[in-house]
């Protein structure tokens, strides 16, 4: 017989590492049988989940947000809710509301759509000010607080909002504060005729989201932002993060850059996107994938930048450039 191999504790380590990458590739490669050719923002979105973030989808109607949303939840097996957000929609139809039971004689709480591991907020900036900030609390601290009690959320949690960037009518833009709750803003996009070719061929006489099974659970989720949280920042990697974060503070170009939530974003993100590559330890490269989309969105630029049509997304790819890479001692 042979003798029991002890595992150490690196190599058991290295064992979860492999675990989680493949996950994640498997949870991406069952989406993108539904959004076809689109993996890099599947990436994206699947990371700001294990990030324990959630992410702010812009763009034309008819890309595929939605299904995005759909697919991932499916792929994990996990709850899934829309709230289609509307003029007229009220903060208490996002969290819950208590209603009179005559036989108990009490109120009962009954829980809003909140309560669900992927929210789906379609067109998120149709709805007021007042009901927009129902979401903040849900999204800030994973609990929700109706008539003096708090209720927690379940694990995971993520909220995934859209909104048209070209349709303006009738729209609450998404104050400062709000757009920093996102961890990251990512669009969809055109596909290529290729993948639209692709596509109708998939879904020519019924859609392939009908054919999607559970990959994962929720469980399983948990783990992984278990995992990632553990994964580590060496002093180098760490004062690149905050050299970048300066950098958009200092950018002639802008009014305000990122902010300490960015940061902490930048963190957490750079942490699940290395934990995806089977690493335990976060490279100058993984905060470059992460970076743009964690910080376009909350950079507010000068009068005259935005008359020369900058855009957070060129901003974001300068101050990369500018900003030394460490290198190994």
């Amino acid at each position: 017989m042979k003798a029991h191999q002890e595992i150490s504790p690196a190599q058991a380590g290295e064992s979860r590492l492999r675990w989680f990458a493949s996950t994640f590739d498997a949870i991406a490669s069952n989406v993108e049988r539904v959004i076809q050719g689109k993996r890099p923002t599947i990436e994206l979105v699947l990371c700001c989940l294990v990030a324990e973030g959630h992410v702010l989808i812009e763009d034309v109607p008819g890309v595929g947000k939605t299904l995005l949303a759909k697919s991932l939840a499916r792929s994990i097996a996990g709850d899934f809710s829309r709230i289609q957000f509307t003029p007229d929609l009220l903060p208490a139809d996002v969290t819950g509301v208590s209603i009179w039971d005559r036989v108990g004689s009490s109120f009962a709480f009954q829980p809003g759509p909140v309560f669900a591991n992927v929210v789906l907020g379609d067109e998120i900036n149709r709805s007021s000010p007042r009901t927009q900030a129902a979401l903040l609390e849900a999204m800030e601290e994973g609990q929700v607080t109706s008539d003096g009690v708090t209720r927690k959320l379940p694990a995971p949690f993520m909220v995934v909002a859209t909104q048209n960037p070209l349709e303006h009518e009738g729209t609450y833009p998404l104050p400062e504060s709000q757009l920093d709750r996102f961890m990251m803003r990512v669009d969809v996009g055109y596909p290529s005729r290729d993948k639209e070719l692709e596509m109708l061929n998939t879904h020519g006489d019924h859609s392939a989201y009908d054919d999607l099974d559970a990959v994962s659970n929720v469980e399983e989720m948990e783990s992984m932002i278990d995992l990632a949280r553990q994964v580590t920042l060496g002093e180098p990697v760490r004062n690149y993060l905050l050299d970048l974060v300066l950098a958009t503070r200092q950018h002639p170009d802008l009014l305000a850059g990122a902010s300490p939530r960015a940061a902490l974003h930048l963190q957490r993100a750079a942490r699940a996107w290395a934990a995806a590559r089977a690493r335990d330890y976060v490279t100058p490269d993984d905060l470059k994938a992460v970076f743009s989309p964690i910080v376009a969105h909350r950079m507010i630029h000068r009068p005259e930048a935005v008359i020369r049509g900058n855009s957070g997304a060129e901003t974001a790819l300068a101050v990369l450039d500018r900003v030394p890479v460490p290198t190994p001692a």
